[in-house]
């Protein structure tokens, strides 16, 4: 039984691994499609909501306009998608691969050392400077080819820090995954609604049926909604260090998926930062801390 229970929590891991991936491919797609990235964000928050809003308001109804619910969904919710979405836009599939898995563990463990001193362990400790070697590795070899930061790349970092600190404030605010996944649907629908109906640059009409139904079933179904309830079984049967190894599978899949759907040119340095920011995650999340022997 108990060993049935933990092929039902790797496989959920590897769902919600091969969703994460998707999310990076199929953003990127909204990002080169004629949808704008405010678009992509009203597709993605309005589905969810929607889909949301009768089982919320039947079975599991709680209040959603507690501060700590506000707070945590324009941070996560709102603050983020903007980013990432621009990001998404200027950028590659190839470098959000990198940067939001790569970046995401490191500013959770700093923003949780500044606001809850918390400790780094030398397994986090070794993984978290292995990504941020292959993250300077993509930098300079981005700005030695350009001779300048690629903006895009800048957004994607901005993004990470924001949902890192999203990670770390519902944790600290005991959030559970259904308040969390909720509020970071409604709270952000009935604040950014208004803002893009008015103000922000629309091109939805534009778009094609297929993009459009793309970006609402997997930003506003899978993304928003199976994804977290896979990474919340997976955590549960194995184990948040379990769920942090198979994230790990992240930047080398996206990579992958952007290199065969979206014929994106890669390198030997963006091959390397995928590799070194895999192996980053990896260790970080090991159940016990590497020994290093001294001679």
């Amino acid at each position: 039984m108990i060993k049935d229970e933990k092929i039902i929590g790797v496989f959920c891991a590897l769902l919600a691994v091969l969703i994460w991936s998707g999310f990076i491919l199929v953003s990127r797609v909204g990002g080169i499609s004629a949808l704008t990235p405010y678009d992509v964000i009203a597709i993605r928050y309005v589905t969810c909501a929607v889909l949301l809003f009768p089982i919320w308001l039947i079975f599991y109804r709680f209040n959603l306009f507690r501060f700590e619910f506000i707070i945590s969904a324009l941070i996560g919710g709102l603050a983020y998608s903007v980013f990432v979405f621009k990001g998404f836009e200027l950028s590659s599939a190839l470098h959000g691969g990198i940067l939001l898995p790569g970046l995401i563990p490191v500013f959770v463990s700093i923003i949780s050392m500044v606001l809850i001193n918390a400790k780094l362990g030398r397994n986090k400790s070794i993984g978290l400077w292995m990504i941020i070697i292959a993250i300077i590795i993509l930098f300079y070899s981005e700005i030695f080819k350009s001779q300048n930061m690629p903006i895009g790349d800048i957004y994607f970092v901005i993004s990470a820090f924001f949902w890192a600190l999203y990670s770390v404030l519902i944790n600290i605010w005991h959030i559970t995954p259904w308040q969390a996944t909720c509020s970071l649907a409604f709270i952000t629908c009935i604040t950014y609604l208004p803002i893009y109906l008015i103000s922000l640059p629309k091109n939805i009409s534009q778009a094609s049926i297929f993009d459009i139904g793309l970006q609402v079933f997997y930003q506003g179904f899978l993304a928003c909604i199976v994804q977290m309830l896979l990474y919340v079984k997976a955590v549960k049967i194995i184990g948040a260090q379990g769920m942090g190894s198979f994230m790990a599978l992240v930047p080398v899949l996206a990579g992958a998926f952007a290199v065969m759907f979206l014929d994106e040119l890669s390198s030997w340095y963006l091959w390397g930062a995928m590799l070194l920011v895999s192996l980053g995650v990896l260790i970080s999340n090991l159940p016990k801390e590497i020994k290093l022997n001294r001679t």
